[in-house]
């Protein structure tokens, strides 16, 4: 099968990575590409943005599949134009990518469908806003409604940061994603990632994880993409997953379906397990990153026909197998990151990869031979183990191999199941 990956992040490296595993694989192509994607698929010229372009390569190049990697190109269409010319596309329509393209579509979907989530009300004007907010009181919850890379959610623990992110929602700090906000519950609990493959009609889970949003220890700081994550996550049990298929994911499924949006893909579903159970915070339409990284890690089976199972309508004659053992990601980021870093500084090293560590570029390019950071998140080093202590010693131990004069990262990812190891 020829396979075109679209992205140029840390997810899309371990795509890549895994889909060269394939022995159905016979070409794999990605644009735009990074360094370490390019030591797995033949980097191509294309403009990502172009759905035109995307789809006269495909044909060009005899392209059996397209697999799409970040949310903006699915939001904007791009497994439509590739659908209507022909071509077998991951990922879902632009109208049922507004689960993540809008949160409040979102969570208008969980009020008709009785899915559980905090009580919000959606707003175009600051006053009203502030006006809802004051009534209810902190902690609340902001959302920008729109695609914010992952910065358009604070989580106000005061009246007065929850004003001021209001404020900064509607000043144009998010650019058109702001220009509604969702005004949410605070759900009390611990967070869990949890990730299915959808075809349209039937959901096939695959695994949790657990991500550490905020920038320092102790999961103090601004939310940032993401500084860390690990898989599985102790908290989604198998009571737990069950009851997130039952009462979150197969409601949505079958919801959007009802709609005239079925969705086809991966469905990333950010929980919050409180004391009721599941909760959902919110939908991505893509895989997580870095969850992405540890999932890929883990995953036994053959990654592309459970891709092409999900977008071809055949998921129910498929399965997927995982490993026992834990994996676990580090962010390494630029000095500054999530505010203003200094671009193109020089990775002098990195740390020799085996069968249980690898390193996903994020954020990285070839600058006159050199290894350069290109981005706020830059390396993600994974390792392996049978603990979550055990994968985290092997993570930092590679890391701190890496020669990066302006790289830092977290030293805590792990930090909640690493207390319950030792409990």
């Amino acid at each position: 099968m020829r396979v075109l990956l679209i992205g140029s992040g840390g997810r899309e490296h371990a795509l890549a990575w895994k889909l060269a595993q394939s022995p159905r694989l016979t070409a794999l192509y990605a644009a735009p590409g990074n360094p370490g994607i390019a030591e797995e698929a033949t980097i191509v010229d294309l403009n990502t943005e172009d759905n035109g372009a995307v789809l006269a390569f495909c044909i060009h190049e005899a392209i059996d599949f397209v697999v799409v990697g970040p949310e903006a190109p699915l939001v904007a269409g791009l497994a439509d134009t590739l659908r209507d010319g022909g071509i077998a596309v991951f990922g879902p329509s632009a109208a049922a990518a507004q689960l993540e393209g809008s949160k409040g579509f979102t969570k208008d979907i969980c009020a008709k469908y009785n899915i559980p989530t905090g009580a919000y009300q959606r707003f175009t004007t600051a006053e009203p806003a502030k006006a809802y907010i004051r009534e209810q009181g902190a902690p609340i919850v902001i959302k920008a409604d729109g695609l914010a890379a992952g910065k358009g959610v604070t989580v106000a623990m005061t009246l007065d940061e929850a004003l001021e992110a209001v404020d900064s929602c509607f000043s144009g700090a998010f650019g058109a994603a702001g220009a509604e906000v969702v005004v949410e519950a605070y759900l009390d609990g611990e967070e869990a990632s949890f990730f299915c493959l959808c075809d349209g009609k039937t959901a096939l889970a695959l695994a949790s994880a657990q991500d550490h949003k905020r920038v320092g220890d102790g999961d103090t700081g601004p939310n940032t993409g993401g500084m860390g994550a690990y898989s599985p996550a102790p908290v989604m049990t198998a009571d737990m997953t069950e009851r997130t298929m039952r009462e979150i994911i197969e409601p949505t499924i079958s919801g959007m379906a009802d709609s005239g949006h079925p969705f086809t893909g991966v469905l990333f579903a950010g929980l919050m397990i409180t004391a009721k159970g599941p909760e959902l915070i919110e939908y991505n339409v893509r895989f997580g990153d870095p969850e992405c990284q540890v999932l890929m890690m883990r995953l036994k089976s053959d990654l592309l026909p459970l891709l092409y199972a999900a977008a071809t309508g055949t998921l129910a004659s498929v399965s997927a197998e995982w490993r026992d053992d834990v994996a676990l990601t580090v962010v390494m980021a630029s000095k500054g990151y999530p505010g203003a870093y200094e671009k193109n500084t020089p990775i002098a090293k990195l740390p020799h990869e085996d069968a249980a560590t690898k390193v996903f570029h994020a954020g990285t390019a070839l600058k006159d031979g050199q290894l350069v950071a290109t981005g706020g998140r830059v390396l993600n080093v994974t390792a392996m183990g049978r603990t979550v202590s055990a994968a985290k010693d092997t993570a930092y131990a590679a890391l701190d191999r890496v020669v990066w004069d302006n790289g830092f990262s977290r030293r805590d990812i792990g930090w909640q199941a690493v207390e319950r190891e030792k409990a």
